[in-house]
């Protein structure tokens, strides 16, 4: 059965579904370290008084830096299909964020002042509560040795960057472009069995963009740590971000007129590309509020729900 943990400054509280929160009390100061002080949620989850209101309190992101934060690319059938690609031939693969740009699920995510396309992606995240080893074979009924809790996430990303550059790490690892939260829901091998249950909600300004079971999921979370651990050990504590549905800003222009593009010189295709893109009032802009949810249907799993204002950055912040 799943258990809710918020995280405040003033440390973790257990959240129920009424949005009533208990504090855990423990030492731990990671995410690491509460995952392996279970005992302390447990009491703190069975306390029949002091149930309080989370009140004016901020939520924090419940995943702590420093951490890996691993992405999997391309992951979902419909976001294969609005990138162009086939999704019986899209192969597993991975890149990093950097653990700086982990922010809090009411924080602002800020434009940097040179970026124009900024783009959203609503993903499930997966929290490490034990080491992945080089060469693991994680199957779906060994999940659970690995997987200690969920985590709403959106991976927040510079088109305008991402693509002319054609890697990703710049283009998603600014600060504030990694939004975690608002709960850690641990979870049990009972819970991972439901994964495919759950489903993944993104609106801007009301307006839903995303919207997707995580049985679109290409590839699974039990084969994902199998790819990954061929060549990247895991700790406890650290997330991997599973992918997002279609509907993101960005989507292939199509095959027309990528052929006449591929006939372009480098250059000219990017400014003509970018152009379109510029037309394209999907991308987030100042002002703009960002709402994503992970739940099942009935809620007996549900991560919660992030709302993130977008705002441009300040001279002093990013030029």
């Amino acid at each position: 059965m799943s258990t809710a943990v918020v995280r405040t400054s003033e440390g973790w509280w257990v959240q129920r579904a009424d949005g009533r929160v208990h504090p855990v009390e423990t030492d731990a100061g990671s995410t690491a370290e509460l995952l392996a002080d279970r005992p302390a949620v447990e009491r703190a989850d069975r306390a029949e008084g002091d149930w309080e209101e989370l009140g004016s309190r901020e939520l924090l992101s419940p995943v702590t830096s420093p951490c890996r934060v691993v992405a999997q690319m391309v992951n979902y059938r419909s976001h294969a299909i609005d990138s162009g690609f086939d999704p019986e031939l899209v192969p597993t693969a991975f890149f990093r964020k950097a653990s700086g740009s982990v922010t809090g699920p009411t924080a602002e995510i800020v434009r940097p002042g040179h970026v124009r396309l900024l783009d959203y992606e609503v993903e499930l995240g997966l929290v490490l509560g034990a080491p992945l080893p080089l060469d693991t074979d994680v199957t779906s009924a060994t999940l659970g040795r690995y997987v200690a809790a969920l985590v709403v996430a959106n991976d927040i990303s510079a088109r305008d960057l991402q693509l002319p550059k054609t890697q990703f790490y710049e283009s998603k690892s600014y600060p504030t472009f990694t939004p975690l939260g608002p709960r850690l829901l641990l979870v049990d091998e009972d819970d991972l069995a439901s994964l495919e249950r759950l489903r993944l909600v993104c609106t801007v300004n009301g307006e839903v963009r995303q919207d997707s079971p995580a049985t679109d999921m290409i590839t699974k979370p039990d084969r994902a740590l199998t790819a990954l651990a061929r060549f990247q050990t895991m700790a406890p504590g650290d997330v991997l971000l599973t992918g997002t549905p279609g509907g993101t800003a960005l989507r292939s222009p199509g095959k027309a007129l990528e052929l006449i593009g591929s006939l372009l010189p480098p250059a000219k295709k990017w400014q003509v590309f970018f152009a379109r893109q510029a037309k394209n009032p999907a991308y987030l802009k100042p002002g703009d509020i960002v709402t994503t949810s992970i739940a099942t249907p009935d809620r007996s799993l549900d991560l919660g729900t992030q709302r993130t204002p977008v705002r441009a950055a300040t001279p002093k912040e990013h030029s």
